[in-house]
């Protein structure tokens, strides 16, 4: 809008996008009729137009439907042009009263904030605040031009995120007259814009100007320097009521053209505050950020131009900048409700300067740190491919070592050298002049670079089985902490203080103490914690409309840092600083003042005598804490913070995983080597013990496999021996020994009988000569054969036996013999056509048994011998090529199980699959998946959130498919094409493999249809739980294993003090195994039982005898309590037959005249008396609940 233009050839600038929406409507219809065959006629064949339009989709826009995707996205969020009608007419409205408003003499600055606030508009006078000795005056002239600028005037503006109003840019140019030459010191221009942009707000307000508008004030990443005027208007349907566009007016101040201010002034090495310090080193301080501040007064109108110019050099500019920004918004480089990313409020322009450095090149520079021009790209580029262009820009650049000097006619403003010896980070658009970036800490641009590199790897790599990538890369949000990061700090500021050398003129520098407090805690974070991250980033709340009442915006009260880790240094112990020989050097006292007492000389192996700062750690989880370590050090150490200041989750998800203290305590006597590592090594043991029998024994050893997950990384609980010396000494409900399942492969022999039966005969013999031999080689090891399994009928023809193997350090191995033959045996009565055909071409279960029998034995045998050792092999490589994959895995099995759905639901192979699809779906090429890949976890508590969301998002009607085995080039033929429910199946997940092609293998038997549904109300309400962590410091991680009991009909309670496992409950009571309240030396205790759960068999027990009546649930680690509801059709009467399938009692009838139908109903009470008696001395109550 030009103040002396006409105002009727401002309206078609004003319009709405009618020509270009109709003109993408038709493009949209040409490629979506060509899909479909044709415009009108489908028999026709396509015209010439629609395959030129297929084929330039294809080529420019990724895919056809891509390209539809987008045309169907940018429509959507754009302002909508039927409602800018009232918002044109607001605008010029808001043109004709600025262009009246009256002159106002020059007064001092202090009188003039007293003025106004009488009016109840506060001045938002930047720091230092003007004294009585000022000398300068304030005034007030209407403005000399009026202009429409920013995305709206080009067109290019997004619909922000959470509900935000679009922004309509107006800038206010301010006459010369107000200025002299020297303002641009000590903040006097700041002090004059404050003023004129305080009039106009008063003005506004003002009833008399009728404008009928909201006023505040708002500022960009809460600096005063920058504030602006917002205007929103109030409903009352009159013709300037533009609230149903959702938009808000923003006035902004600039510079008049020429300008009266010498920009050669506003160097970066300039030094323009002057302060009252004796000290003249401190005087001498440049101002780097004031003066780029004061330049930006300069880009609107600027940037107005260089847009345009961008639109006309290529035509897809425009949808490219809304595709760049709907990108960023997503991921929270801009304002929002949630957390900003720091440095990218208010930045919008950013987005267009950098698809501006792509069109237009950049220049040559001459301080050498560019190491590769940026050349321009070709002018005929679709949307797309500008959009992509730019991420792969992003993805490859490092600000920290290139500066960036967009092409420009009129060549360098300033020396590049300037920029970058003030600036971490270099961006100059243009003009030449702005360094966009000034104020931009390199950690989030860090993360800018991490975030297209993982946009990429989606785009280049779709997966099959992951969501479009249009959705992930558009539309999904991506803001979300728990999922983002690694590791989330939250900062409490209100005791956070800078060093007293540096805080008045950083402050000033930065235009106030929180902008001052953050640029130095990023600038120490980053180099603390060094090349142990790839991104290093501060978080915190957008800034807020304030009323134009209130002077400065409010202070910053937290703030959170989030870490994504480098896995390859991430977690050293030492960090190494100068040697010796250098210790008096200027670099060794920086190291010493910036590391304080954690500094100290040390001599290494290698005979090396350095400064070191060495990080003390016990166990592997706290060596994953340091580089929380390092920030909690940092923030104490520079801003005197102490540790009740930062927050971090860590260690609550650690002790979710733990055993508690008393429990180690009472281990402590028995306790040798404990852990993963030392359960591989008795398996080590083990083998070796056995391959030496290879003599004593009629076959030799081949193999001897692993299939426990306590011998793969993965079990929730760290493993635990108890030596039968010392088991007397441990209460009942510590005695629980985990058996650590291995499979026996010996060499092929003609000697094994061609009968299922006597081959279960065979292999207990096997076993008992097993047991006498290895009793005997390995001193202090006992065998015993264990026959059948205790939860459930077994058959004849079944894997039934097992060698229970004891070592004297109190690890338990349960060992079973594979032999191939009995898989050819159970093919032979399954597909015996002859003998199907006796009963009558039917080969359901309740018809020939046999078969059934076979079938059953044909699956146990197929997921024991066959898939388990494959499973284990595969999780186990995934645990050494992921960092955080293993204890993933862990805290996913804990959470399953505290809300009672592992083991009796959902099988801890599919939970494992699980989270190796979350660690694999990154790439669609399989094990080329590495821990750098930027879609890869590198912390357990960022791949438990993600496996969270999954889950809450999987449509388990579709197959999933886990590349858990392949290779790149395998994959391809081995995905599946559907999937196949067997008659058996209750399961309705699909996890399919390359070796389980139907996905049946560990989803069988579950999880069912209501389980399943309740596993994703339970993945929905613990998503919501943890994006908790964002809005409150309350937030508690072991409240989400706490699982509620509200829904169940039924709620077993039984004895803790029984229960062997009850040590692993989340909320277990140290009193119950507490030598006070548990008895010694009882007859049950004289003998270690490795596997013996009561609980657990007690459960199987219900399962199977009540399985058609209640469904139960509980948590095999350590529950004391069973929770059941009734089978929702057994409410409801019906006929009475033998063998119903539950108890049943008649039906009472309505009245004594009514008919007896002979209708039963479910005798609950009956059953409920059963379970309680075949509970007895386990159970100790029932509580019935929903009655």
């Amino acid at each position: 809008m030009q103040g002396d233009g006409s105002e009727g050839a401002d309206e078609d600038e004003w319009g709405g996008f009618g020509e270009d929406d109709e003109e993408e409507q038709d493009s949209t219809t040409v490629v979506a009729q060509a899909e479909h065959g044709g415009s009108n006629n489908k028999s026709k064949p396509p015209t010439g137009q629609e395959l030129r339009a297929i084929q330039d989709a294809s080529l420019l826009y990724r895919s056809n439907s891509f390209k539809l995707q987008i045309d169907a996205l940018l429509p959507n969020v754009r302002p909508k042009g039927s409602q800018k009608s009232p918002l044109d007419h607001f605008l010029m409205t808001l043109h004709t009263f600025l262009r009246s408003l009256p002159s106002i003499p020059a007064q001092h600055p202090l009188l003039a904030y007293k003025s106004l606030g009488k009016q109840g508009v506060a001045v938002p006078y930047t720091l230092p605040f003007p004294t009585r000795e000022t000398k300068w005056k304030v005034t007030f002239e209407k403005p000399t031009d009026i202009t429409l600028v920013g995305s709206w005037a080009n067109k290019i503006s997004v619909k922000g995120k959470d509900d935000k109003h679009f922004g309509v840019d107006i800038a206010v140019e301010m006459p010369e007259s107000l200025f002299q030459e020297k303002d641009y010191l000590d903040g006097r221009f700041f002090f004059k814009r404050s003023y004129y942009l305080a009039t106009i707000a008063a003005a506004i307000q003002d009833e008399k100007s009728a404008l009928n508008v909201e006023v505040f004030y708002e500022a960009a990443l809460n600096d005063p320097r920058l504030t602006t005027i917002v205007l929103r208007p109030h409903k009352d349907d009159s013709q300037s009521d533009f609230s149903n566009l959702h938009a808000q007016v923003r006035i902004i101040p600039v510079l008049p053209s020429p300008s009266p201010i010498p920009f050669h002034r506003l160097s970066p090495s300039h030094t323009n505050i002057r302060t009252s310090s004796d000290d003249p080193a401190e005087t001498q301080l440049s101002t780097p950020l004031y003066n780029t501040t004061l330049l930006l007064s300069s880009l609107p109108k600027a940037d107005l131009l260089t847009n345009h110019k961008l639109k006309e050099i290529s035509p897809a500019f425009q949808d490219a900048v809304m595709l760049l920004r709907v990108w960023a918004n997503q991921r929270g480089y801009g304002e929002g409700s949630q957390l900003c990313v720091r440095g990218f409020e208010g930045k919008g322009f950013w987005w267009a300067a950098l698809l501006g450095l792509l069109i237009l090149g950049e220049e040559p520079s001459s301080t050498g740190k560019t190491n590769v021009r940026q050349k321009p790209l070709g002018r005929g580029l679709s949307s797309y491919q500008l959009f992509k262009a730019a991420l792969y820009f992003l993805s490859r650049h490092e600000f920290s070592k290139s500066a960036i000097f967009v092409k420009s006619s009129e060549g360098h403003t300033f020396p590049p050298e300037e920029y970058v010896h003030h600036h971490s980070a270099v961006f100059v658009d243009s003009s030449s002049r702005v360094n966009i970036l000034a104020n931009v800490p390199l950690g989030s641009l860090e993360l800018l670079r991490h975030d297209a590199r993982k946009t990429l790897e989606i785009l280049d790599h779709p997966t099959s089985t992951s969501d479009d990538p249009f959705t992930q890369v558009f539309l999904r949000e991506q803001r979300h902490l728990s999922t983002r990061f690694d590791v989330v700090l939250r900062v409490e500021l209100s005791r956070a203080k800078l060093s007293s050398s540096v805080a008045s003129s950083s402050e000033l520098d930065h235009g106030s103490s929180d902008n001052a407090l953050l640029s130095s805690l990023s600038t120490v974070l980053h180099h603390g914690l060094g090349n142990r991250t790839q991104a290093v980033v501060l978080l915190h709340p957008s800034s807020e409309v304030r009323l134009i009442s209130e002077v400065y915006p409010s202070r910053l009260t937290s703030i959170y840092v989030g870490l994504i880790y480098d896995s390859d240094h991430a977690f050293r112990l030492v960090d190494h600083g100068p040697s010796v020989e250098d210790q008096d050097s200027e670099e060794a006292k920086q190291f010493r003042n910036f590391w304080g007492e954690k500094a100290e000389l040390r001599r290494f192996k290698d005979g090396r005598i350095t400064e070191s700062v060495v990080w003390e750690v016990k166990t592997s989880d706290e060596r994953a804490h340091i580089p929380s370590m390092v920030v909690r050090h940092l923030l104490g150490r520079h801003f005197s913070l102490v540790n009740e200041d930062i927050q971090t989750w860590q260690a609550q998800f650690d002790s979710s995983l733990h055993f508690p203290d008393s429990v180690l305590d009472l281990h402590e006597s028995s306790r040798g080597s404990t852990g993963f590592k030392a359960a591989i090594s008795a398996f080590d043991n083990i083998v070796k013990g056995l391959k030496a029998l290879d003599d004593q024994l009629p076959l030799a050893l081949l193999n001897v496999s692993p299939v426990s997950e306590y011998l793969r990384y993965t079990s929730t609980f760290s493993p635990l021996p108890i030596p039968a010396s010392s088991s007397l000494a441990l209460p009942e409900p510590l005695r629980y020994l985990p058996p650590m399942d291995i499979i026996l492969e010996f060499e092929k022999s003609a000697k094994w009988p061609d009968d299922l039966r006597a081959i279960q005969k065979m292999k207990l013999a096997f076993f008992e000569s097993i047991a006498t031999v290895i009793m005997k080689a390995m001193g202090g090891v006992k065998a015993t054969v264990v026959v059948g399994e205790t939860s459930t009928k077994t058959s004849a023809i079944q894997d039934q036996a097992s060698l229970e193997i004891m070592t004297p350090q109190g690890w338990a191995f349960s060992a079973r013999i594979w032999h191939d033959r009995e898989a050819t045996l159970l093919d032979r009565i399954i597909n015996d056509k002859p003998r199907n055909r006796k009963v009558g071409q039917i080969t359901d279960v309740e018809h020939n048994p046999e078969l059934h029998e076979a079938r059953q034995a044909k699956e146990l045998y197929t997921r024991r011998f066959i898939h388990a050792p494959q499973h284990h092999r595969a999780i186990n490589n995934l645990c050494h090529r992921f960092t955080a994959f293993a204890g993933t895995v862990r805290l996913v099995k804990r959470w399953l199980a505290s809300h009672w759905l592992l083991q009796c639901h959902v099988s801890e192979e599919a939970v494992e699959i699980i989270c190796a699809h979350i660690f694999l779906s990154s790439d669609g090429v399989g094990t080329s998946v590495t821990d750098a890949s930027a879609c890869v976890p590198r912390s357990k508590e960022r791949g438990f959130a993600l496996v969270v969301e999954y889950l809450k998002e999987w449509e388990w009607e579709n197959p999933l498919f886990v590349p858990l085995y392949s290779t790149k080039d395998s994959i391809v033929s081995t995905k599946p094409t559907g999937a196949v429910v067997s008659a058996s199946s209750r399961g309705v997940w699909f996890i399919s493999t390359e070796q389980d092609t139907e996905g049946r293998v560990w989803t069988a038997g579950g999880p069912d249809l209501i389980v399943a549904r309740r596993i994703r109300s339970l993945a929905v309400a613990t998503w919501d739980f943890l994006c908790g962590i964002e809005n409150s410091s309350g937030f508690t991680v072991k409240d989400l294993f706490i699982h509620p009991t509200v829904h169940y009909d039924i709620i077993i309670e039984l004895n803790s003090s029984v229960l062997p496992r009850y040590f692993q409950n989340v909320v277990a009571d140290p009193g119950v195994w507490s030598r006070k309240n548990v008895s010694q030396g009882s007859d049950m205790g004289t003998v270690v039982r490795p596997g013996f759960d009561p609980a657990r068999l007690f459960f199987n027990d219900l399962a199977r005898t009540y399985g058609e009546t209640l469904k139960f649930f509980y948590d095999p680690y350590g529950g004391n309590r069973i929770g059941a509801v009734w089978i929702p059709t057994l409410k409801n009467p019906r006929l009475f037959r033998v063998l119903g399938g539950f108890s049943s009692i008649p039906n009472k009838k309505e009245n004594e005249k009514a008919k007896d139908k002979g209708l039963v109903v479910l005798n609950e009470r009956a059953v409920l008396d059963e379970i309680e008696r075949l509970g007895a001395g386990l159970i100790e109550r029932i509580v019935l609940q929903n009655s």
